[in-house]
């Protein structure tokens, strides 16, 4: 049976900080980055990726894939059937993100659905024939704020982050996805540490080239690499989504401020009644109350705001969260 970890040390925390920040990031960079040896980051980060504590993948950006339409959904449904549910939308292939929320009967969805085809038969058939599912709203991702994509949790300090990302470029050339970025990008998703020969066996192609399409992925925000990690092994016991509504002249801006912000792991502009949509991950309730006065609070643009604490985080970054699918 998989050890479940219950707890991680300050060390393994922040490795994971610069791993999450920096999924494919080296041994070598991560301890540059830590002030710490090499020998220490392999002996500590190596079994946290064999027990599957930390899982390193990747997402598509919907943007750069013109056939994927992101949408979000909150559905409510009956308290009982509620763990059911989630479990059967964690198991479709194109669901990115499930949370069960504070309520106890309803859960939010964040999907990549393969085209109006995809979007209509979810939308028209199979969730208005589910019993157990009483209502749902749907919203489209108009926008993900990707400062949010180097999320560290908060545990990385000063200078930390920037030695991640020293040349980072705020406008990124133009990137087109080709048919054979599928089986890297497929490769990719399974483990997004794979190492360049590895790339290459899977692919066909030299690691070079490899390596040559992989920084044009990332750089052109083509994918997102990610790592996956039990958040409350991080210290963050208090998850919400924030539902805010921002004057629209203000929206741009009010997104880049909130997704650059150390509690707030996801950003984006959305359609609906409210127009952005933020996930907060903080240590605890009173952190969150902070959050939500001093951070949310005095911005001077936004004229609405719903909270919605996450009970459960079901699936994440595309992965299923073992512990949570049979809650």
């Amino acid at each position: 049976m998989q050890k479940v970890r219950h707890d991680l040390d300050a060390t393994d925390r922040r490795i994971t900080a610069v791993l999450l920040a920096s999924p494919r990031a080296s041994w070598r960079s991560v301890a540059e980055v830590l002030g710490v040896s090499e020998r220490t980051v392999v002996r500590r980060a190596a079994p946290l990726f064999h027990d599957r504590t930390l899982r390193a993948t990747a997402v598509r950006n919907p943007a750069r894939f013109p056939q994927l339409i992101p949408t979000v959904l909150r559905i409510r449904c009956r308290p009982n059937r509620i763990a059911t549910i989630a479990a059967g939308l964690a198991r479709r292939p194109d669901t990115v993100w499930v949370d069960i929320l504070g309520g106890g009967d309803e859960i939010c969805v964040v999907l990549f659905l393969n085209g109006r085809d995809a979007r209509d038969k979810l939308l028209l058939r199979d969730l208005p024939a589910t019993a157990a599912v009483r209502s749902w709203t749907s919203y489209d991702l108009l926008k993900v704020f990707p400062a949010g994509f180097a999320w560290s949790a908060g545990l990385l300090t000063g200078e930390e982050p920037g030695q991640l990302w020293p040349s980072a470029d705020p406008a990124p050339e133009p990137f087109s996805p080709l048919p054979e970025d599928e089986a890297l990008i497929d490769a990719l998703v399974e483990d997004a540490r794979m190492t360049y020969g590895e790339l290459a066996h899977r692919t066909g192609r030299t690691p070079r080239a490899v390596r040559r399409r992989l920084d044009a992925l990332v750089e052109g925000y083509g994918v997102r690499l990610a790592t996956e990690v039990d958040l409350a092994l991080l210290g963050v016991h208090a998850e919400a989504l924030l539902w805010i509504t921002a004057d629209p002249g203000a929206l741009e801006e009010t997104g880049q401020i909130l997704s650059s912000h150390p509690q707030v792991r996801f950003t984006a502009a959305t359609t609906g009644s409210s127009s952005l949509l933020v996930a907060v991950a903080a240590t605890d309730l009173s952190a969150l109350y902070l959050f939500l006065t001093g951070t949310v609070g005095a911005l001077p643009d936004i004229s609405g705001m719903e909270v919605t604490p996450i009970l459960s985080g079901v699936k994440r970054t595309g992965l299923v969260r073992p512990a949570s699918i049979s809650v």
